[in-house]
């Protein structure tokens, strides 16, 4: 499957217009081909259900098609962060050059000797990272381009909804049976089975890493039927009542508290809030996601307060939340020995016992990932990446109101806003979440008022009517 996908993508570019293809080559690649498997090749990164579609979706791009693919965003801000997010792999692995040593007992043997657990990076190891790093961005920087207009963002949520119907059909049989998609198809279970069963039944996962993952697509889906029955034509508004109803039950039937919270509050929001108001909200998102883990370092997050209010919903949820928070709290104060630059890849940012190697701590949220990998380099230019549309959205319409903007811009800006609050956490960054921040900041790009330069050479004087200046008109030439 991971080997026939590039096919796939270009029969797609083949028959389907580009942004069509573009949307589902990497969607269809998320939601179908299967986790966990990869091609390990030397001096690449690995091959996978996220990096074979956008890999293939950039050669198709740039060297099958007529339009020329421009990557280079015109925001200088993010430029920048792109630039950042690949390079900032360099300084990462060439200060994690030396290798992580464990105590390790043999046996019954009280002899204890020494052994090279974890290798250091060295220089090849560069090239393979910032290939990663490119790969990671390309569905931001090409739905920048191509997904930016109203027919772009109208795919996007079209997409979102029509592939939350395609998967609700295996969905619903895992609910029913079980989660057995994966095994049926490809002979192996991704995740713990134990995770999948919640209430006296089950929650599906189908081809995702976990069933938080679906239920979030299923919110996302939720979402896009909210934009749709809102922009609908009277005629149509029965049919987008009915798909939203279908999949907001099938959110509940995830039985996944956070997305069903998310669509709880935020369908209301799409469906009856104005434009400017959604994405002011969507802005607030943003802002929590960048600032929550400063203030972690800073000790200034009540913990105690948010499990209390955890316990009062449920104390299954309260404890799984308080076992996060002991996690990121041992995450951090490893992080801390490396806070610019990070510790590098293969778990070398995770806590292991010290005789056996064994990795004792579970990094959940994309936040703790990303700063114990890449440091603050690393997650300052991935969140701000993901957080600039967003903020120019709201410069945008803090300045000029929200006259004149499409209609699915502000469901894009609350699906990036709650992704990035729910990255939090969970690592639940997908190529969808890069499709969806690209296209906003193409939309933003294109919607930014642009600056009338004055002429080169004015002549400001005064032209006499008589001899009296009194008299005197004022022109300019």
């Amino acid at each position: 499957m991971l080997a026939v996908w590039p096919v796939v993508c270009l029969v797609l570019f083949r028959t389907q217009k580009v942004e069509r293809a573009l949307i589902w080559s990497i969607m269809g690649g998320y939601l179908f081909l299967p986790p966990l498997t990869e091609f390990d090749l030397p001096l690449v990164p690995s091959m996978d259900k996220v990096s074979i579609p956008n890999l293939s979706v950039l050669l198709i791009m740039v060297f099958a098609m007529r339009e020329k693919v421009r990557l280079v965003p015109d925001s200088r801000a993010a430029l920048l962060l792109v630039v950042g997010l690949i390079l900032c792999a360099v300084p990462t692995v060439l200060t994690n050059t030396d290798p992580i040593i464990f105590q390790v007992l043999s046996g019954a043997d009280p002899i204890v000797f020494e052994v090279d657990a974890l290798p250091g990076q060295s220089l090849r190891d560069v090239g393979s990272v910032l290939i990663a790093q490119v790969l990671t961005v390309v569905p931001f920087l090409l739905a920048r381009q191509f997904l930016s207009s109203e027919d772009g963002l109208r795919e996007i949520l079209l997409a979102l909804m029509v592939g939350t119907l395609i998967y609700s059909i295996p969905s619903l049989i895992e609910i029913r049976l079980s989660p057995q998609m994966n095994v049926w198809t490809y002979g192996f279970f991704q995740h713990s089975f134990a995770q999948t069963m919640r209430a006296g039944g089950f929650r599906p996962i189908v081809f995702l890493p976990h069933s938080l993952w679906l239920a979030l697509f299923v919110c996302m889906g939720l979402l896009a039927s909210a934009a749709f029955l809102r922009t609908a034509q009277t005629e149509e508004r029965r049919k987008f009542l009915f798909v939203m109803g279908y999949i907001a039950v099938l959110l509940v039937l995830c039985k996944s508290l956070a997305s069903f919270a998310y669509g709880l509050v935020l369908t209301p929001i799409v469906l009856f809030l104005p434009t400017r108001w959604q994405i002011r909200i969507a802005a607030l998102f943003a802002f929590v996601a960048i600032t929550y883990p400063m203030l972690r370092n800073l000790q200034l997050v009540p913990l105690d307060a948010i499990l209390a209010q955890a316990e009062a919903i449920s104390a299954d949820r309260a404890h799984s939340l308080g076992y996060r928070f002991f996690n990121e709290e041992q995450l951090l104060e490893r992080a801390a020995e490396k806070p610019l630059f990070g510790w590098g890849g293969w778990g070398r940012s995770l806590i292991r016992d010290p005789e056996t190697g064994v990795i004792t701590s579970i990094p959940d949220g994309r936040w703790i990932i990303i700063f114990g990998t890449f440091g603050w380099l690393g997650y300052l230019c991935e969140f701000g990446l993901l957080a600039l549309p967003l903020i120019l959205m709201w410069r945008y319409v803090r300045a000029q109101g929200d006259a004149g903007l499409s209609p699915f811009i502000a469901p894009l800006c609350l699906i990036l806003g709650i992704t990035m609050m729910d990255m939090l956490l969970n690592a639940t960054l997908t190529p969808l979440t890069w499709l969806t921040a690209g296209a906003i900041l193409g939309y933003a790009e294109k919607t930014r008022p642009q600056k009338v330069r004055p002429p080169k050479f004015a002549l400001e004087g005064v032209l006499m009517q008589g001899d009296d200046p009194i008299e005197g008109k004022r022109t300019v030439l």
